[in-house]
């Protein structure tokens, strides 16, 4: 189990991985918050791939990971992940004037 210093090949073996064997990936999460340290693992019980962080601003690119695992989980290994996003556009929805009783 070696550390990958680099977020961009973490991403692209991650979805290797998972691309080879779907059934058998598993990604896992990891926080302490007393060390303010974040692992993330992709493992197919043959391979490992881990990456480890302590800068706030990961978090933006782990939550686009989730979205990229999402999207490959739901769509099926063969799904496009180039047009996946952090945050998926939404439609706005409006939001409530106020707070009194409706009429």
């Amino acid at each position: 189990m070696v550390y990958i210093t680099s977020w961009d090949e973490f991403v692209e073996r991650s979805v290797q991985l998972f691309r080879a064997d779907p059934d058998s990936t598993r990604y896992v999460m990891k926080y302490r918050h007393c060390d303010g340290k974040l692992v993330l693992k992709v493992t197919d019980n043959k391979e490992c791939l881990k990456f480890k962080t302590d800068q706030a601003q990961d978090a933006k690119k782990m939550e686009k990971l989730n979205n990229i695992f999402f999207t490959l989980m739901s769509r099926g290994p063969d799904a496009d992940v180039s047009e996946v996003t952090g945050k998926e556009q939404t439609e706005a929805q409006p939001g409530k004037k106020g707070r009194g009783r409706k009429q």
